[in-house]
C-alpha cells in the first residue's frame, strides 16, 4: 500500500491525517464524523467554538454544507471566481453542518483547493475534509513533512507525503456575504 492509499484508508477509519496545502501543511478528517473531529481538536488543543475549514477538490463537494439560499447569485459568482485557489470563504452553513464543524457560528469556512494532492485526496474520498493548520496551538504552522512528524507525528495516523504549494502563509479568509477580508493571506 502506498502512502496515498494509507492516508485514504486512515480517513475511512475516522482517523486524523496531515497533508500539504497551498501554503502550509493541514490536519484534517471526515467532516461528518464527530469522533474524528474530537480527535483533531484534542491533537491541536483547539477549542470547538472556533470551527473548522472544509477543503474540497471542487465546489460540488461543498454544496451540501452551504445554505446557498442565503447568498445572491452575484455573491456566489464572486466566490467561485476565486477558486480553485488559496482563498477560504465564510458562507452560510446548511442544516447538515454540526457545531463540531461550525463552532459558535451559523457559517462554515470552505475552500476549493488548487493543490493537486489534496484535490486527488478529496476526489478519492468523495467529499471534502476538514482543514486547519498542522501545528500545536501557539506553534508555527508546519511547512514540511518533517515539521509535521516533529510536532504532531506522535498523534497522527497518517501524513500525506508531498510539498506545499509554495505560498508562505495560510489561506486568505473572506466573508461571502460582505466580501470583506477576515484574514490576510
Amino acid at each position: 500500500m502506498n502512502n496515498f492509499e494509507q492516508v485514504l484508508d486512515a480517513l475511512h477509519r475516522g482517523d486524523v491525517i496531515a497533508y500539504p496545502t497551498e501554503g502550509v501543511f493541514g490536519v484534517g478528517c471526515d467532516p461528518d464524523c464527530a469522533d474524528a473531529i474530537q480527535k483533531l481538536l484534542e491533537i491541536k488543543h483547539r477549542p470547538v467554538e472556533k470551527g473548522l475549514i472544509l477543503i474540497a477538490s471542487r465546489y460540488e463537494q461543498l454544496q451540501p454544507y452551504i445554505d446557498e439560499r442565503q447568498l445572491s447569485a452575484q455573491q456566489l459568482a464572486h466566490v467561485q471566481e476565486s477558486w480553485p485557489g488559496p482563498v477560504t470563504w465564510v458562507m452560510p452553513a446548511s442544516e447538515r453542518v454540526s457545531a463540531w464543524l461550525s463552532g459558535l457560528f451559523d457559517t462554515i469556512a470552505v475552500r476549493v483547493t488548487d493543490h493537486p494532492l489534496v484535490q486527488q485526496l478529496c476526489d478519492a474520498y468523495g467529499k471534502p475534509i476538514t482543514s486547519t493548520s498542522a501545528n500545536l496551538s501557539g506553534h508555527p504552522p508546519c511547512i514540511t513533512t518533517e515539521d509535521v512528524r516533529q510536532q504532531l507525528g506522535h498523534c497522527l495516523n497518517a501524513i500525506l507525503e508531498g510539498e506545499t504549494g509554495g505560498r508562505n502563509k495560510p489561506s486568505e479568509i473572506r466573508d461571502a456575504r460582505t466580501l470583506k477580508i477576515l484574514r490576510q493571506g
